[in-house]
């Protein structure tokens, strides 16, 4: 990576971030209280005080740009709740200016000084990170009602025909994960701690479904009653089955509206027929569209109702890449060449709106389609280190979802391409369905077909 790919990358994360700001209006900018998300000021604020952590601070000990304001931009020092304090925090013009002042710095700073490997590292960490909260901001228009991101289009780019049934993974040793230890760290081998180190995994043959599941599939699910049939539900499933929560911003209610789920959140019946509602608006439901935001517990129950079940991380990444020793290593379903409109649903273009055979240009190399993009897929696989991990540069990274997340993959239509790659971990919380996720599944063994 050079120097004038790098800004490349730095400006469209800053223009993109500020887009996402200064396309509303005042007011909004104030958005409702919600567990999942954060105002987009703070995550504004928060994006340029990481630059300030870890490339001044770390890279040059430069003091911060107003210290006062450190503990209440890391989100380890100040509490959730407390980021709706407007008098704790600057306004807009005065965020926008701290946040343009930081990104002039770290471009300058780019192009004045060398570009050593961990400088390279620590910038792209950086960027990566402010790429994070574009989607965390993209989500927070959904959650909240409000009109799409400024990069969604919809133009259909990229269609497909369809490819119904399973792909069959035969038995075998694959690779897992990227390098512990790279010479090539900051370039072609960048990843998260958590997707490190490499290792060899021996599978049993497999059947996984070349499509993710689609709201024509899942409405199935929902019309015969799934929601009310206890018996497709795990335990954590019908706790979570029974708990009421308060629905209001999705129906745009001043007042809590509580419900226990009967179907997905963004759904309703309403004039004979399913509708979902996408940002601000209600529409028909797509019924050839990825199903999104399922939490897990309804991923889970609707293999069961279906006969089917969650595929293991492992096998996801296998299904998605095929990496085996002794052949050249793959980053993406496709190859390594990076992520294209062609490809994948991504950067906030298409949310998820295109059927579920659209981008055939990204099938894996066993015929799997959109397992980049659309939507984070849910595996059966709790979110854990693998063997020999050791912490990065950014402690909390992954270490405070050890242990009682769930492990998706893939990447979302909200994701930013630069970031994803196919051995990318993502973890949420079982009960999550305010973000982009879906699913596919596997053919359980006695129903699949004769996989050797």
């Amino acid at each position: 990576m050079d120097k004038t790919t790098l800004l490349a990358e730095l400006e469209t994360a800053r223009q993109r971030t500020r887009a996402l700001i200064t396309s509303l209006p005042e007011e909004k900018l104030a958005v409702p209280y919600h567990p999942g998300v954060n105002p987009p000021l703070w995550e504004m604020g928060h994006a340029a005080f990481f630059y300030e952590v870890f490339v001044f601070n770390l890279l040059d000990g430069t003091p911060s740009y107003n210290p006062a304001m450190d503990d209440l931009w890391d989100s380890f020092h100040v509490d959730h709740r407390d980021r709706w304090s407007r008098a704790l925090f600057p306004g807009r013009e005065e965020t926008l200016a701290y946040f343009d002042t930081i990104y002039d710095r770290v471009a300058e700073r780019i192009r004045s000084k060398p570009l050593e490997d961990e400088d390279l590292y620590l910038y792209r960490y950086g960027i990566f990170h402010q790429n994070m909260h574009i989607e965390s901001l993209i989500w927070c228009r959904q959650t909240v009602g409000y009109p799409p991101a400024p990069d969604y289009t919809e133009e259909r780019v990229a269609p497909g025909d369809r490819i119904d049934g399973d792909a069959v993974i035969p038995a075998g040793r694959w690779l897992i994960g990227m390098p512990g230890e790279s010479d090539h760290y900051a370039t072609t081998d960048f990843a998260f701690d958590n997707e490190k180190p490499r290792f060899e995994v021996e599978l049993e043959p497999f059947a996984i479904s070349r499509m993710p599941v689609s709201n024509r599939e899942f409405m199935a699910f929902v019309d015969d009653g799934g929601y009310r049939r206890p018996e497709l539900w795990s335990f954590g499933g019908r706790k979570w089955l029974q708990t009421e929560t308060d629905v209001s911003l999705v129906h745009g209610s001043s007042e809590p509206v509580l419900h226990a789920p009967k179907h997905p959140l963004y759904w309703r019946w309403h004039e004979g027929a399913w509708q979902e509602r996408f940002f601000d608006q209600w529409q028909t439901l797509n019924p050839d569209a990825p199903v999104c935001h399922i939490t897990y517990w309804e991923a889970e129950a609707w293999c069961r109702w279906a006969g089917r079940r969650l595929p293991t991380e492992y096998e996801w990444e296998v299904a998605a890449l095929g990496n085996r020793v002794g052949e050249p290593f793959k980053r993406f379903p496709w190859g390594n060449e990076p992520v294209g409109p062609e490809h994948a649903d991504m950067g906030g273009r298409a949310m998820a709106r295109n059927p579920v055979r659209d981008f055939p240009a990204g099938d894996s190399p066993f015929g799997c389609r959109q397992m980049i993009g659309s939507v984070w897929e849910w595996t059966s696989s709790q979110f854990f280190p693998y063997d020999g991990f050791r912490i990065d540069m950014y402690p909390f990274m992954s270490t405070l979802q050890f242990g009682d997340h769930k492990v998706t993959r893939g990447g979302s239509c909200a994701t930013s391409p630069n970031l994803i790659r196919g051995t990318y971990r993502q973890a949420y919380l079982a009960q999550r369905n305010d973000v982009y996720t879906g699913f596919r599944t596997c053919a359980l063994p006695q129903t699949g077909a004769d996989y050797h």
